[in-house]
């Protein structure tokens, strides 16, 4: 639908696409990579058919974050930093499932988008890090969501020394969630976004919004919130397709 110099994105029935294209420079990001995903971003938060959106990268890589060259000759504004965390704040608060497709490198800005994405789906070669502080900077917003999927203790490990895990290492420590071997892994994420596209439905965008606010809400606020988003879930056509599927017997199909 839309191809931009860095990247581009595709929308087909439910899912929408985007897709990394700096292959020569393992889908590293400059400046104008800050604004294309903060430009796709938007465009597909406005898509309300779409309820799945996969990220991957062109060539072998996912991405490794910030173009190194760029940033050791002065050229990255800092400005790419703001907008870097406003794009990953879209994927991460908006109303469908957002899955990142890792092959190989996952390094830094990679790593914090693919923290922002819900589910994690890796080939067995991927290579994930926050190498930021080798460069003397923080590692954005890693520092936040680090945390929530590893530990206190592996996220101070990971971004305080800036070392690479492998993928079974991220694998067991619940970076990942999924991790199949190289050969298959464009099969086996098609099998993924379809068995999630096949599974979305209003509640389930609702269930993301509340789990996001997990680690913030204190538990009567959460409640309250879990009794509006339910409210709107049982008053939601798919959740009427679901009860006459039940009826049916057969399977639900969601709008």
């Amino acid at each position: 639908m839309q191809q931009l110099e860095t990247m581009g994105w595709t929308k087909e029935g439910k899912i929408a696409r985007v897709v990394f294209n700096r292959p020569t420079i393992l889908n590293a990001m400059n400046n104008l990579a800050a604004k294309e995903i903060n430009s796709i971003a938007d465009a597909i938060a406005k898509e309300d058919d779409v309820r799945v959106v996969v990220l991957t990268g062109t060539g072998r890589s996912f991405s490794t974050g910030i173009d190194l060259k760029q940033l050791a000759t002065g050229q990255i504004e800092f400005e790419y930093f703001t907008r870097w965390e406003r794009a990953l704040r879209i994927f991460e608060t908006m109303e469908k499932v957002t899955i990142c497709g890792i092959r190989e490198y996952c390094l830094g800005g990679g790593l914090q988008l693919a923290l922002a994405c819900d589910i994690r789906f890796a080939a067995d070669n991927a290579v994930m890090g926050l190498p930021a502080i080798k460069e003397g900077l923080i590692p954005g917003l890693g520092t936040f969501r680090l945390s929530q999927y590893v530990g206190l203790g592996r996220a101070k490990r990971l971004i305080l020394s800036g070392e690479n895990v492998n993928a079974q290492e991220a694998y067991t420590m619940g970076l990942i969630d999924y991790m199949v071997p190289l050969a298959e892994f464009e099969p086996r994420l098609e099998q993924i976004v379809q068995q999630y596209a096949k599974l979305c439905s209003v509640a389930t965008v609702k269930a993301k919004t509340l789990t996001n606010l997990s680690f913030t809400l204190d538990f009567d606020s959460f409640l309250k919130k879990y009794i509006e988003l339910q409210n709107i879930a049982c008053a939601s056509e798919d959740h009427f397709e679901a009860l006459r599927a039940y009826i049916e017997k057969r399977e639900p199909v969601f709008s």
